[in-house]
């Protein structure tokens, strides 16, 4: 197992976001099987004889770079099992919002911060549109209805924020409702941690545009991902800049001392994952944290609401524009 303090190697080749497992299942790919019909131990033993000599590097390469990946995780994954416990212990509570662009890494993230806690105490909560009567309720209230109880962890997969970031953007909510929401949703907020028991950590997942457009490509041509393909994703690289405006107008009018956003650069989404665990243990205060683990954050993948906005505005004056 590598050491604890290590940080995940930055590939500087071509294939630097392309993922271990999508690496590994193209070397496969090439390999000339007799039988595409083999299974098990003798699949194994045609791709071992089939392969080339010059794809049997980057198959190691790849295996080793998946198996690391996932042993840097460990050791903070086992901090989240702390935490959780603590808050079981303490009858405390989290709530953490994963919010951002399309097919940024939001739920593959989610599924490792919670792959080692106990099932018991966390949910994960990815509301669909609401029913034409949540429509006729306070936008909040379809959220609150799954707030966590004393010593639970809830993960929103998009939250109240969709009112934000989506609903103005596709046109699904009002110029008065969008404005309702961004006056108050602060105040909401500010209530939910008034408690001194709670924590809320709102997470925005950054992508660039041609690494977005990439995983929507795997998306339309990936039958176990089609489904992800929403009427959003569709439309998200035609939009880019209109939810480059609402994710500026966000963070002005929402990141707070206490109730700050932060941002996740996912491009790379090992990196991105490892951070974000690591951000989410800085966040929850617990007992027996680790006094060996490194839980600084990369300033290149984790950055603070208020200056990304100082990034933007830059990137404005700089091109006129905002430009991620």
């Amino acid at each position: 197992m590598p050491p604890r303090t290590q940080r995940t190697p930055r590939d500087k080749s071509s294939t630097a976001h392309v993922r271990p497992t999508s690496r590994i299942r193209a070397v496969v790919a090439r390999v000339d099987v007799a039988d595409e019909f083999v299974a098990g131990a003798e699949q194994i033993l045609a791709v071992r004889k089939g392969i080339k000599k010059k794809d049997r590097k980057e198959l190691v390469d790849a295996a080793l770079t998946k198996y690391f990946q996932s042993e840097l995780l460990k050791p903070y994954q086992a901090e989240l099992i702390k935490a959780q416990q603590h808050l079981e212990q303490t009858d405390r509570k989290a709530i953490i919002l994963f919010d951002g662009r399309d097919a940024s890494g939001k739920g593959g993230t989610m599924r490792r911060v919670t792959r080692y806690m106990n099932e018991k105490r966390y949910r994960t909560v990815a509301l669909g549109k609401p029913t034409e009567l949540q429509r006729t309720e306070l936008h909040m209230k379809r959220y609150i209805e799954h707030f966590p109880h004393a010593g639970e962890i809830v993960l929103f997969d998009r939250s109240w924020y969709n009112r934000a970031l989506v609903e103005p953007v596709m046109g699904f909510c009002t110029p008065l409702q969008y404005k309702r929401f961004m006056d108050k949703v602060v105040g909401y907020e500010e209530r939910i941690i008034a408690d001194n028991m709670t924590t809320l950590i709102k997470l925005y997942f950054s992508v660039s545009k041609k690494e977005q457009a990439r995983r929507f490509e795997r998306r339309k041509n990936d039958p176990l991902r089609h489904w992800k393909l929403s009427e959003v994703d569709l439309q998200a690289q035609d939009l880019w800049d209109e939810f480059t405006d609402a994710k500026y107008r966000l963070l002005q009018k929402t990141h707070t001392p206490k109730t700050p956003w932060f941002i996740i650069r996912s491009d790379d989404k090992a990196l991105a994952r490892l951070e974000t665990i690591k951000l989410i243990l800085t966040q929850i205060k617990y007992k027996g944290r680790s006094r060996t683990l490194d839980f600084s954050a990369d300033p290149n993948i984790v950055i603070r609401g208020d200056k990304e906005l100082t990034i933007m505005r830059k990137q404005k004056r700089r091109h006129g524009r905002f430009t991620g």
